[in-house]
Order: structure tokens, then sequence, then C-alpha cells
């Protein structure tokens, strides 16, 4: 009904001046009052034939020079092209449509005096509080060409989590009346002295949320190979219709990837949604959200009234599975990412269950959900937080694998953590000592790097460190079945990692390119088998000598026993090495090499 325009407004005041309209009845911008809108500003109603436009109005939207005035669809499409850091849409219409759409396209007939090509705004953030005030192709289109924004849907999200909690709750509170453990006139003071811990429970899902978009459109360039398989995986076996989602065909995907672009935010908000639902499907088939270990979650999904007074009638809550299963899904995509299910399936074949087991008993072993809470919490700038939850992710993303590959499945989450939690923690600290001097050096320099860009230096060190314990999994398997220490295997594993330069190795495949499917694949296998190798061999080592003697002494008996196929592998890796550049043919010859090491031992006894 009215525009307003307030081209210097004091912030406070403004604040102020609109709680009080908030607090009327029936109220509109014609209530304001004029004396608090700074000079050149006013309200005018949308009916009007022209508008004024003020010296200063004609500044604040940067309009040509000798403009006096405008019809009101003039001054909105001014006002939504001005040159600002934020626009908010709260109303009701679509006010913003790609350049390659038509209004008829749009279908919003009463707003196609007022609307404006995406291609032509000058703000840098839209944010969206209303329904659809953008098409998808705007928001797409704004997107790539420099702008942020997300979906409504995603913007929204607080408001149909707050539904689902208010359904989730009610249902609970009325089998609670019917089984006359709650009075019923005691039924809305409850609802009403929950309000607060409700919306903070709300609300740390949204920000996880943005947390993970935001994760995600930093590293959408990168990943664009893998979502745009993903992409194929949710139209063929999801029933995603990417054409109604706007969402890019392979052709488009492929054209985006050959200039280093990628999936932009409001394409990642509508993928991570698709994500989160096909996943949820696929537990709710299975048994998971039934297992006591997940089935934990569901009390820290109510407020802490409903936890204490109602804790069986929250274990027998009709929607439980439902409720869990979203609860751990979100968990999951969260933290690592809407393709992170995908490829464990794409490389060694793991179901969504095998991913939830696997992300869930990594994140304990290693501590991560403290870690990215400090992360996420701790004040630093925006791209250094990226880095840190980021490189996180590669001790998450390498032993989840680990997990699947090397434990039986499917993983006992509970025995599994209980089997390699205690064992990181005791070695974490003394695993850079291990390492040799180059690397530590590395982890040092990446650490301080971050620190002078705004990172706690402990918080830094701590998680360039992380990817370093993934060798723990292995050391504690070695102990256990040596039977020995695991400080002795520990100090072992390290020293023979540097005796071999298994590590510049494992440096060097990481170079690979993996964008391509089966050269991603091809590189996974060949870091796993530099692994396995170096695994085998320190068994050998350590089944072949004293626990009582020096790491030293160990290596030269081994050296000593197994000096001519020594000699071989060493020729052949020396050689390697002295290549300036490594290839995926040359690096396998190099695993090969490593290989016909293990189990050789003149002793005999072997993994």
């Amino acid at each position: 009904r009215h525009i307003f325009l307030d081209p210097d407004p004091d912030a406070g005041v403004s604040f102020g001046e609109r709680s009080r309209l908030f607090g009327l009845a029936r109220s509109s911008w014609a209530d304001y009052d004029r004396s608090l809108i700074s000079a050149g500003g006013g309200v005018y109603d949308r009916t009007a034939k022209e508008i004024p436009v003020s010296p200063q109005v004609r500044a604040a939207l940067q309009l040509p020079r000798g403009t006096t005035r405008l019809s009101p669809p003039e001054m909105i499409r001014a006002i939504l092209e001005a040159p600002v850091d934020l626009l908010w849409n709260g109303g009701i219409g679509t006010y913003i449509k790609a350049s390659t759409e038509t209004n008829a396209e749009v279908g919003d007939k009463s707003n196609d005096g007022v609307r404006v090509d995406a291609d032509r705004l000058r703000v840098k953030v839209i944010g969206e509080g209303g329904n659809l005030g953008v098409t998808q192709l705007g928001r797409i289109e704004f997107c790539r060409n420099g702008g942020k924004m997300n979906t409504d849907a995603l913007d929204n999200s607080a408001g149909v989590d707050c539904s689902d909690h208010e359904v989730n709750i009610k249902i609970l509170l009325d089998a609670a009346v019917s089984a006359g453990e709650l009075d019923i006139a005691d039924r809305n003071p409850l609802l009403a002295e929950m309000t607060d811990e409700v919306a903070a429970l709300v609300l740390q899902d949204n920000i996880s949320q943005n947390f993970r978009i935001g994760l995600s459109r930093s590293i959408a360039a990168r990943r664009g190979a893998v979502h745009r398989r993903l992409l194929t995986e949710l139209e063929t076996r999801r029933g995603v219709d990417r054409r109604l989602e706007a969402l890019p065909t392979d052709a488009e995907m492929e054209r985006r990837i050959a200039v280093g672009g990628g999936l932009t935010s409001p394409e990642l908000a509508t993928v991570i949604a698709h994500v989160k639902l096909a996943l949820k499907a696929d537990l709710l088939a299975g048994e998971l959200p039934d297992n006591p270990t997940f089935t934990a979650v569901l009390p820290q999904y109510f407020p802490t009234p409903l936890r204490e007074r109602f804790a069986d009638a929250i274990a027998n809550h009709p929607l439980r599975r439902e409720i869990v299963a979203t609860v751990v899904v979100n968990e999951m995509v969260d933290y690592a990412s809407a393709s992170f299910a995908f490829r464990l399936a794409e490389e060694i074949g793991a179901t969504t269950e095998d991913a939830v087991r696997a992300f869930t008993a990594a994140v304990e072993i290693f501590g991560l959900r403290e870690l990215w809470s400090r992360i996420r919490n701790t004040p630093m700038p925006t791209a250094v937080r990226d880095r840190l939850e980021l490189e996180s992710h590669r001790i998450l993303e390498r032993s989840a694998r680990w997990l699947l590959l090397n434990r039986p499945q499917p993983i006992a989450i509970g025995a599994d953590i209980a089997r390699y939690r205690d064992g990181v923690r005791a070695l974490a600290g003394q695993v850079l000592g291990w390492l040799p001097t180059p690397l530590s050096e590395h982890v040092a320099a990446h650490a301080a790097t971050e620190a002078e860009r705004g990172a706690p230096a402990d918080l830094a060190i701590e998680v360039y460190r992380l990817i370093q314990l993934y060798p723990l999994l292995d050391v504690l398997d070695i102990a256990d079945i040596a039977e020995r220490d695991a400080h002795e295997i520990a100090e072992l594993y390290f020293a023979l990692n540097a005796h071999l330069e298994i590590t510049r190795l494992i440096s060097a495949v990481n170079d690979l390119d993996y964008d391509q499917r089966w050269a991603g694949l091809a590189r996974l296998a060949l870091r796993d088998d530099l692994y396995e190798s170096l695994r085998l061999l320190t068994l050998d080592i350590a089944t072949a000598t004293d626990p009582e003697d020096p790491v030293s002494e160990k290596l030269d008996y081994w050296e000593q026993t197994n000096r001519s196929r020594l000699a071989r592998a060493r020729a052949a890796l020396t050689e390697i090495f002295g290549v300036a550049r490594h290839d995926l043919a040359t690096l396998s010859v190099a695993a090969r090499q490593v290989r016909s090491l293990a189990g050789t031992s003149e002793s005999g006894l072997v993994a």
C-alpha cells in the first residue's frame, strides 16, 4: 500500500519506531512518525500519480541527474535496483526474475509492472523472508553475476522447523494428557513456558544449515564434477526433475566446470534439500532409526521440561523414527556435506546406513563434534573458519572410508568407538614429534598462516594436525594383532614411514587429478595400497623384533634381513623420486615396489 523512503536513517530511532508500529493493531507505514524520517524522505501511497524525488533519495538510489519525480512502479523498480548491501524481501509477490524469463512465465500478474531482471541488480546480498520473492532462475542469474543469496525455502527454514517442533510437541503432550500424566489445564502454560527453548533449538538447526550452504558455496567449483554426478543420481534414482527444479543439465555442468565454475548457492540449497529427503527415506526403510545408538538423539529434539517429565512418552512418540532419521541426516549433511554419502557409495559401494554409521564412529573417535563447535563459535573471519572446517573434513572422510574397508560390517558403532577413541587420544599429542621434520614444519606453516589470518593459534594447529592422526587407526590395529604396546608400534610406524619416504609418495598421490570418477577411484585405491603396505611392514618388523629394542635397531634388523629386496625397491623409488612430475602409472609402480617389501621378512613372520 505504501512506499517508505528514509535515505539516511538513524538505525536506533528507526528500530524504536518500527517496534512501536509492530505493537499497533492493523498498522501500516502511514502510521510512521514522519518527524523521525531523515531529510528528503517520506511515506507515499502506491496509488499516487507521482512521487517526488529529493536530492537525498536521488543520491541514495543513484538515479540519473535531473530525476525529480517517478511514478510508484518506477520508484519500486529503482529501490529494487539500488546499489546497497542487502535487499530483504518480506512481502508477498515475485519482484525479481531472470532476464531470460517473461512476466507470463513468472505467473504473478499483479507485480508485472514493478518486477526487475536479476542482471540489473546492484545489491550484494538478497534475503528472502517472503515466499518466491525471486524466481529460481532469477536467483541463479543473480548469483552467477556475483551476488549472494540462498532460496526462500532455506531462508525460511526456521519457520518450517518451528512448525515441525510444534506438531511433534503437541502430539507428545496430547498423548500425556490422554494417559493422565498431564492435566489439560496445564498443557497450554507448559507450551508457553518452552517457547524460548524451542526457538533456540530451531535456530540452531537454521544456523547449522547456513554453515553448510556457506561451506558448499566455498568449494562449489572444486566439487563441480562430483556435483554433476550427484545431480544425475538424484535424477535417475531419486526422481528429481532437473528442469522443474531449475537444476543444470550435464552439458551445462560441463560448461561451468570448463571455466572453473560450479553450482550456485540457490542450486546448492535445492540439491541439499533433495539429498536430505533421499537419505531420510533410505534410513526409514531400514532398521537404523531403531538402533539405540541413534535413538539416543530423540530426547535432545525436545525441550528440557519434556525430557525431564515425559521420557517414556518421548521414547514411544508415534513419529520417533521420522524424528531420529531427520536429526541424524541433518547432522551428517550439515557437517560432512551433501555429497558425503554419495561419494562413499561411488567409491566403495556404501549404503546410506553404512555412511551414517561410519560418520558417527569417525566423529566420536576423533572428537570432531567438539572441534566443529569451537570452529563455528570462535570469532574469526568467515573464510578462515571455512578453511578450518574443510580441513577437518579430511580426517572425517578418510577415517570413515577406513572403517568401512577395514572393520567388520555393518560397523559396530559402540564397539569401534571404544576400540579406537581412547587410543587415538592417548597418542595424538605425540604425533607431531614422530613426523619427519619437513612434514611437521608443513603442518606448523599451515597453522601459522591461518593464525595470521585470524584463527586462534591453538585451534589452527589442532585442525592441521588432525589428518596426521589418521595412521593411528592402523597403529592401534597392529598393536592389537601383535599384542604390543600402542606407543611402541606408533614410534615404529612413523619411523618406518620416514625411513621409506612413504608420506612423500602419498603426497604425490594426493596431488593427482581426481575430478573424473575413475581417475579419482584409482587415486584412492593407490593411496589405500600405500597405507596397507606400511601397515603390513610395521607388523612384519614388530613381530620379528623384541619390544624393548630401540626403533633404530628394529629398522637395521629388518634392512639386514631384506637387503636384496630393499635394494631393488630403493633403486626404483630413487628413480621415481627423481621425476619432476608424477602420474598415476609412475606412482602405481612405486606402490608396487613398496608392497613387494611387505610380508617378506626372512624370519617368516607375516601379518
